[in-house]
């Protein structure tokens, strides 16, 4: 019997399949708690987020506070009939007060395998640092970042071509589906057994600026990639040339033909962009200069004729 009342907290893409999993399994959202719209596009007009606009799609109640701190948004969340609490991605901080209304819980997804890559970033952090594996992990929110008890973790493998953007999707659809486990166990049996993180073990993962975007060339080429990679899709990691900002998408390792050329130097020209780096060659295959298009390499080359000894600047 289907006893329990779920109060879903989430904002960005990485929510969505989660909350279509509740409802898919015939689970009783009560409410979506999500930021409020945010500006976006030519205009920065308003545009509600595709969390929002699947739960109006379900039928699901939405509340947007900016905040939860407030007297106003506990006795707007305690006059709601809710015992089980989820959060994924929510991005705001949620108060001990709040914690304590779902007499059954609440309960995070997390895209990392904790307790590595606590916070905000955990699958930028996770591919520039070289991980060979991620993963999600479902846990009991507590005040302290991402600190609380442990209750499911499955891995995935990271591939040399995932992308933030890649493994999001992945990750979100993997969480969906641990959640569902999770929700079905805590339905059958009323609780759910737990283990503490190793506080041994903890790394952290901060916020992702645009200032980090910048590719330092004189770095390896394989430290490269991974920036490349973990910057897709935002914020881009970038570079310049000819005086302007040249936004790199896509990129992989190649053969270095060039012992004497200098960091950040085109040494060669064909299909890709063979670019010298402190240690190694880069293999640029998507570029985007300011006002322009996303290009293939060979588009590039020929648009902006680009010649040998040209210079990618750090």
């Amino acid at each position: 019997m289907n006893s329990l009342k779920i109060i879903f907290a989430g904002t960005p893409d990485f929510a969505v399949p989660a909350l279509e999993a509740l409802h898919d399994k015939g689970y009783k959202v009560v409410g979506l708690l999500t930021q409020p719209d945010r500006p976006s596009g030519r205009g920065l007009k308003l545009h509600p987020s595709a969390i929002k606009l699947k739960a109006n799609a379900l039928g699901i109640p939405v509340y947007q506070p900016s905040e939860l701190k407030s007297k106003e948004s506990y006795e707007m969340l305690a006059a709601i009939d809710f015992n089980v609490m989820i959060v994924a991605a929510y991005g705001l901080i949620i108060p001990q007060a709040i914690l304590d209304l779902p007499s059954l819980g609440c309960f995070n997804i997390h895209a990392s395998l904790l307790p590595r890559w606590r916070g905000a970033a955990p699958i930028h952090r996770a591919i520039l640092m070289g991980d060979e594996k991620t993963g999600v992990t479902i846990m009991r929110v507590v005040q302290k970042l991402d600190a609380g008890d442990m209750i499911k973790k499955t891995e995935i493998q990271i591939s040399e071509k995932d992308t933030t953007e890649q493994l999001t999707k992945a990750l979100a659809e993997l969480g969906a589906l641990l959640m569902i486990e999770v929700i079905d166990e805590l339905n059958t049996k009323g609780e759910l057994k737990s283990t503490p993180q190793d506080e041994a073990s903890v790394t952290y993962a901060e916020k992702v600026t645009k200032e980090e975007s910048k590719i330092d060339w004189h770095n390896s080429s394989d430290v490269i990639a991974r920036k490349i990679r973990a910057f897709n899709p935002f914020p881009v990691a970038q570079t310049e040339y000819r005086e302007a900002i040249c936004k790199i998408w896509d990129a992989e390792i190649g053969v270095d033909s060039d012992k004497n050329a200098k960091a950040g130097q085109l040494i060669k020209l064909d299909e890709f962009i063979h670019v010298k780096c402190g240690e190694g060659v880069l293999l640029v295959k998507e570029l985007q200069m300011p006002g322009g298009k996303r290009l293939k390499s060979k588009e590039f080359i020929l648009g902006h004729r680009l010649i040998l000894g040209d210079v990618f600047k750090s």
